[in-house]
């Protein structure tokens, strides 16, 4: 059965008043500027921001969030709204209601970033001198639409430009920056997601119930999904050595795989009706990239990080490979082995993976889509859905949800820069972040795979 809308029931009014501020705690009313919050710390980020505000504290930056005692300072509030991933960019210029960039999601920002608005730096050629604050500010804002979601996080300026890894030094070189340590300084320079296990603030959530409309909605996406293991063969002869030209042909055949897998996936979907075939080919082709990393990277780890593995760690690189290899592929290797180590943090389970596909396939801010508010009430569905049975599957970890998010706007980012790195060295590539992130993983394995194959219970 499809369902056109979530049903608009006493269960679901209910749902909806239970949502909580990801600043506050206070009740949430809908997505804007990037998360969930109420529309208290959605217009007090708009006029911070708006009006170039620089906030101080008078204690130790760490002071409460909570509905009563937000209000007392400005300067952590405001911090919290950036740390949670409340997207400035979303907030029209002109101040009027209404976002632009409409992808929905929380955004990245680097401690340098939030460093440089805190202390108004950002605002330095147009703020007046006398811009800091030390008065309560008001929660009667004029409400603005409350879709104003954030964008893709802003490419390169995560990481920093002088990168000196020897190429030439392979392997000795590789466990040095990778893996003898927890993490290197330029995995400290990407966007701050093992920082939210850290922060605090957040109401200590109370066990409960999953709501009525969320656990059907799950079920039907798990249900769209080939979770049987992956076909390609990855098996190698002991002593047998890989070449360029045959490691490359396998990471076709399996990419070819990848995405046949995913448009059977569509066609499984339940809200396949609601849409044009067009909407379809379009969010397919923007997107692919994305659905097959996110996909590798949890539910067919165990033959990635395994079965290929084996296969790249027989294929050894030229000296004219390794001296090539660029910034580009530098970059994407970097953030694939950050996001590999975030993956194996959480361990995402299968629901949470269903969810977090199918919300970045529906991004509405891809360019040539016909129905456009159709995609956005879709993704908003979807975006409870996961919230509300991330916090019902796990109670204890209030940080998860914003987590789980925040590692979308990456997997986009890292699809947009592999397409810059030239095919030749995608062998190369590979075999560096899959010798890596088997080798960590081996190092300090202290349970299951980045994500449980079997169905977790309602």
């Amino acid at each position: 059965m499809v369902l056109n809308v979530i049903p608009q029931t006493p269960c679901a009014d209910d749902a909806a008043d239970q949502r909580t501020c990801l600043i506050c705690g206070d009740r949430a009313t809908g997505l804007h500027y990037g998360i969930i919050s109420c529309e208290g710390c959605k217009g007090f980020f708009k006029r911070s921001i708006c009006n170039k505000r620089v906030y101080r504290c008078s204690r130790d930056k760490n002071c409460e969030m909570s509905r009563k005692q937000r209000n007392r300072c400005q300067y952590c509030r405001l911090l919290k709204c950036l740390q949670m991933g409340m997207n400035r960019k979303a907030i029209r210029e002109d101040g009027m209601p209404g976002g632009r960039n409409k992808s929905i999601g929380p955004v990245q920002i680097t401690e340098e970033e939030i460093e440089r608005i805190m202390s108004g730096q950002e605002f330095k050629e147009d703020a007046p001198e006398h811009t800091w604050g030390n008065n309560g500010d008001s929660d009667h804002s004029s409400p603005s639409n409350g879709a104003s979601e954030g964008n893709q996080p802003s490419p390169a300026s995560t990481l920093s430009s002088n990168r000196s890894v020897e190429m030439n030094g392979y392997t000795a070189a590789l466990r040095d920056q990778y893996i003898n340590t927890s993490m290197s300084t330029h995995y400290q320079l990407l966007p701050h997601l093992f920082s939210y296990a850290a922060q605090s603030g957040l109401l200590t959530p109370q066990p409960r119930g999953l709501y009525p409309q969320s656990h059907p909605l799950v079920l039907q996406l798990v249900a769209a999904e080939d979770l049987s293991p992956l076909t390609t063969p990855m098996l190698i002869e002991d002593g047998y050595k890989v070449t360029q030209v045959e490691l490359f042909a396998l990471l076709c055949r399996l990419a070819d795989e990848l995405l046949f897998r995913q448009i059977s996936w569509i066609k499984k979907l339940p809200f396949f009706c609601e849409l044009s075939i067009e909407d379809y080919t379009c969010l397919l082709s923007s997107t692919w990239q994305e659905l097959i990393l996110l996909s590798c990277l949890t539910i067919y780890s165990a033959q990635i990080f395994g079965d290929l593995a084996d296969v790249t760690a027989k294929y050894t690189p030229s000296d004219d490979e390794l001296q090539g290899f660029s910034e580009d592929g530098m970059e994407v290797m970097e953030r694939l082995i950050y996001l590999f180590r975030k993956f194996h943090q959480l361990k995402i389970s299968n629901e949470e993976y269903a969810c977090m596909k199918a919300i970045n396939f529906l991004n509405q801010d891809i360019r040539g889509l016909s129905n456009v508010s159709q995609l956005e009430q879709l993704n908003k569905r979807y975006w409870y859905v996961c919230q509300d049975y991330t916090e019902y599957k796990y109670p204890h970890q209030p940080k998860r949800f914003p987590e789980i998010m925040m590692c979308l706007p990456e997997i986009r980012c890292i699809a947009g820069k592999l397409v810059n790195v030239p095919l030749e060295q995608l062998p190369l590539l590979f075999k560096a972040v899959l010798h890596s992130c088997k080798s960590s993983l081996t190092s300090y394995r202290t349970g299951p795979s980045p994500c449980a194959t079997a169905p977790s219970g309602n």
